[in-house]
C-alpha cells in the first residue's frame, strides 16, 4: 500500500492572508506593532487579504476610520465583517427576503444592500446582531415573530464583549435569552463556523490551499481557520496565550508573538519585497 503525505505548508507558500483584528492588529484602539508593516508588505507584494472581524455593529467604512485612527491605513474593501457575510449567506437562501432586525448600522445598512427589506410584519428571518442597546420590547417582539415561523440567525456567538466599564452582554448571551423562550437555535454565520471564511475566500477569490488566518484566540479564529482547511497562526497578543494552546484538543499550524515575527520571516526568507529596511522583531 502506497501512503501519500502532503508537503507541509509554510507562510511563504501564501498567497491570500485573512486575520482578526482586535487583538491581532489592535489592541484598546492603538495599532499593535508590526502590524502596519505586515499590511503594507501585503499591498506592495500585491497579496490578497481581508480583516475579519465578528462586531457587526459597525460598517466597513466605520471601520476603516476607527483604524485609521490607530494607525492602520485599511481599504473598506479589505474589511470583512459577521454582518456582511451574514446579508450574503441571507440574499443566496431568500433573495429579497424580509428579516426583522435587532442590530446596528452595520447589521441594517449590509441587509438593506443585500436586497433585503427590514420590517416586523410576517419577515422570513428575526437577525440577531451586536447592538449598544438591546431593547426589552425588541426581544419581546423577536421571540413572538420565532414562534410565529421566522427562521432565527445570530451574526456571532460571542457572548459578552467589552467596554470600560467590563464585560457587557452581546449577542451570543441575547441568543440565549431568545432560544430559552423559543426552544430554537440560531443558525450563527460568524466565527468560529467555517461559512464566515469561506465566504471572505469567495470575497477575495482565494483558494484554502494557499490562504492563511491569523488570529489570536483558539476558539474562534484557529478552529474556524483549520476547519476551512486554511494555515492557522496563532499570535500570542490578545486572548489565547502560549500556556493556553494545550488545553484545546486541537493546534495552531504556527504560532507567533506578534504580527511583527509574521512581518519579519516574510522578510527574511524570500519575501518579494524590498530586505534593506527590515530588521528582526523579538520575542
Amino acid at each position: 500500500m502506497t501512503t501519500v503525505t502532503r508537503a507541509a505548508r509554510t507562510i511563504h507558500d501564501i498567497k491570500c492572508w485573512l486575520t482578526d483584528m482586535d487583538g491581532v492588529l489592535v489592541h484598546e484602539n492603538q495599532a499593535i506593532k508590526g502590524a502596519a508593516e505586515l499590511m503594507k508588505y501585503w499591498r506592495d507584494n500585491d497579496l490578497r487579504f481581508l480583516v475579519l472581524t465578528n462586531n457587526s455593529i459597525y460598517t466597513p467604512r466605520d471601520l476603516r476610520a476607527r483604524l485609521l485612527a490607530s494607525g492602520l491605513d485599511v481599504p473598506e474593501q479589505n474589511i470583512w465583517t459577521s454582518a456582511l457575510a451574514t446579508a450574503e449567506f441571507l440574499a443566496r437562501q431568500r433573495p429579497g427576503g424580509r428579516a426583522f432586525v435587532i442590530g446596528e448600522a452595520g447589521l441594517t445598512t449590509a441587509l438593506h444592500d443585500a436586497g433585503f427589506i427590514m420590517t416586523d410584519q410576517k419577515p422570513d428571518y428575526v437577525v440577531l446582531g451586536e447592538t449598544r442597546t438591546y431593547s426589552f420590547e425588541a426581544i419581546t417582539k423577536a421571540i413572538r415573530l420565532i414562534e410565529g415561523g421566522a427562521r432565527f440567525i445570530a451574526t456571532n456567538p460571542d457572548a459578552t464583549g467589552p467596554s470600560a466599564e467590563g464585560l457587557l452582554p452581546a449577542t451570543g448571551a441575547v441568543a440565549a435569552l431568545i432560544t430559552r423562550a423559543t426552544n430554537r437555535e440560531p443558525y450563527v454565520v460568524g466565527k468560529p463556523n467555517p461559512m464566515m471564511f469561506r465566504s471572505a475566500l469567495n470575497r477575495i477569490d482565494a483558494h484554502s490551499e494557499t490562504t492563511a488566518m491569523i488570529g489570536d484566540r483558539m476558539d474562534t479564529d484557529i478552529i474556524a481557520g483549520m476547519e476551512a482547511g486554511l494555515l492557522t497562526a496563532l499570535v500570542h497578543t490578545g486572548i489565547t496565550s502560549a500556556s493556553d494552546v494545550d488545553t484545546f484538543p486541537f493546534r495552531p499550524d504556527l504560532q507567533f508573538s506578534s504580527v511583527a515575527n509574521i512581518h519579519a520571516e516574510l522578510v527574511a526568507e524570500g519575501g518579494k519585497g524590498s530586505t534593506k529596511d527590515a530588521k528582526p522583531s523579538k520575542d
